[in-house]
């Protein structure tokens, strides 16, 4: 039988191919949940025209929500977030000596009025992300917000079980 093809919804977008195995946990969590995303490379620094380019044309391809992952100092969150108005969730990575501290700096500290939400560092953040971008687009989405509410009760019920 062939997968169906799930609406692209969210853009992941890490700045190097290094980064695919952390930034692909949250590619995992969202097709749980049937939410179809596209997952490529663009570094803010290495190739920042593609990037301002993937940023601005996100919406009209029906993008809703972007996750950006990056190492080091790079800055793609917010560069993504720069140059779309749709939400940006940023997921420092753990990709220098510092282990990810500097790209959890370079990713929180942004100026008023360009807001990324920043998760956790590494495939924990990536994961989260996917989350918080599903509790996002459930906001306009009752089939979705049904399905977390779903996962929501059977995490509580298996909460509840002797281990």
């Amino acid at each position: 039988m062939a997968k169906r093809r799930l609406k692209t919804r969210v853009g992941i977008v890490m700045g190097s191919e290094s980064d695919r195995g952390a930034m692909e946990e949250a590619a995992r969590v969202l097709e749980e949940f049937g939410v179809g995303s596209e997952v490529v490379v663009r570094s803010a620094h290495r190739t920042p025209d593609a990037t301002a380019h993937y940023a601005k044309t996100a919406r009209g391809r029906g993008i809703e929500v972007i996750i950006a992952g990056a190492g080091g100092a790079a800055h793609l969150a917010g560069a993504m977030a720069a140059h779309s108005r749709a939400p940006v969730l940023g997921v420092p990575l753990a990709s220098s000596p510092l282990a990810g501290f500097d790209a959890l700096l370079a990713t929180v500290q942004m100026p008023p009025g360009v807001p990324v939400g920043t998760l956790g560092v590494g495939a924990w953040g990536a994961r989260n992300a996917a989350h918080l971008a599903l509790r996002i687009l459930a906001l306009a989405d009752p089939a979705l917000a049904r399905k977390l509410e779903a996962q929501a009760a059977r995490a509580e019920r298996s909460a509840g079980r002797p281990s």
